[in-house]
């Protein structure tokens, strides 16, 4: 009789995929999580889907930086290597995305291109973006999830796509993304530092507002966006609703680091069942619309689920 369902399928592992290494290197603030080789990325992914998770989507992590990112759209960049090496194991036996931003590659830790005075050049940035996601597409990404929040960056990706033969590549837009404190163990797991103490107050949604992410929404949808996202998840469900009752397309949420640190650190002092509280948040949010969710708890919850 329960109302809301949660399954393994409805989960999508973010996975960490790291220049350089060896071996997989512990990720401190995400316990249990790790910055991947290629041989560890595929041993995860194996467990991810014979666990029933229905999909990952990657972060790139490079061993080089420069002031544009461009090692974001690099065909031999660490994602598109990656890329390329899930699809010819996975094939479409699992969904495999890719997020598209710049604050992994640029020295400066912004989403974007920067001018002289700082702030962050919006459309500059969008040429970036096109690149990447065909980038991205020609790698075997099935699904590109621009996250930067520039204006126009879908319909700048989706032109170009479309113009490289790539009309079947879905985009997940983080269409309401907001600046949020709830990042920081994500920012250790990609090695980015906002340089000079800044933030991305000035691109990102004020945590205030509510309308704002049915405008953003709404415009992501019109300029070809195939699915749209809440990031962060639990503390923004009312915007997670929201739009579950205003949109048709698919509807996902981003369940961030600092929400699964929390969960992790009260279960490490026994302070609570870690698992289960896991359960009843990524019920809470398919209960208020959400399609599917985004979540570190991935692997954890669906070989529960699957008990």
């Amino acid at each position: 009789m329960a109302e809301t369902t949660l399954s393994p399928a409805d989960l999508v592992a973010p996975l960490f995929i790291a220049e350089g290494l060896s071996e997989p290197k512990a990720i401190q603030s995400l316990p249990g999580q790790v910055q991947h080789t290629i041989r560890s990325l595929h041993d995860e992914v194996r467990a991810l889907h014979t666990a029933g998770v229905g999909g990952v989507i990657l972060f790139g992590v490079p061993s080089h930086k420069d002031e544009i990112g461009s090692g974001a759209w690099d065909a031999n960049g660490v994602a598109q290597v990656a890329l390329r090496s899930l699809r010819d194991e996975f094939a479409d036996e699992l969904v495999v995305m890719a997020d598209l931003c710049l604050d992994e590659y640029t020295t400066h830790g912004h989403c974007g291109v920067v001018r002289p005075d700082g702030t962050v050049d919006n459309d500059a940035t969008l040429e970036l973006y096109a690149k990447t996601a065909v980038a991205q597409a020609h790698a075997g990404a099935q699904v590109v999830a621009p996250s930067g929040m520039m204006d126009g960056q879908v319909g700048a990706i989706r032109q170009a796509l479309d113009g490289a033969g790539f009309d079947d590549t879905v985009i997940l837009a983080y269409a309401a993304k907001y600046a949020s404190a709830l990042y920081g163990p994500f920012r250790e797991a990609v090695g980015v530092e906002i340089a000079d103490g800044g933030n991305r107050y000035a691109y990102q949604q004020d945590s205030r507002n509510r309308r704002e992410a049915l405008r953003e929404a709404r415009a992501d949808v019109e300029q070809g966006a195939d699915i749209v996202m809440v990031k962060p998840a639990m503390t923004y469900l009312d915007i997670v609703a929201d739009l579950r009752q205003a949109l048709e397309v698919p509807l996902c949420a981003y369940h961030v680091s600092g929400e699964y640190a929390m969960i992790k650190a009260a279960g490490a002092n026994g302070w609570l069942d870690a698992t289960a509280v896991a359960i009843e948040q990524l019920t809470a949010v398919r209960r208020a619309g959400a399609d599917f969710v985004l979540t570190y708890f991935a692997r954890e919850v669906a070989e529960e689920l699957g008990r």
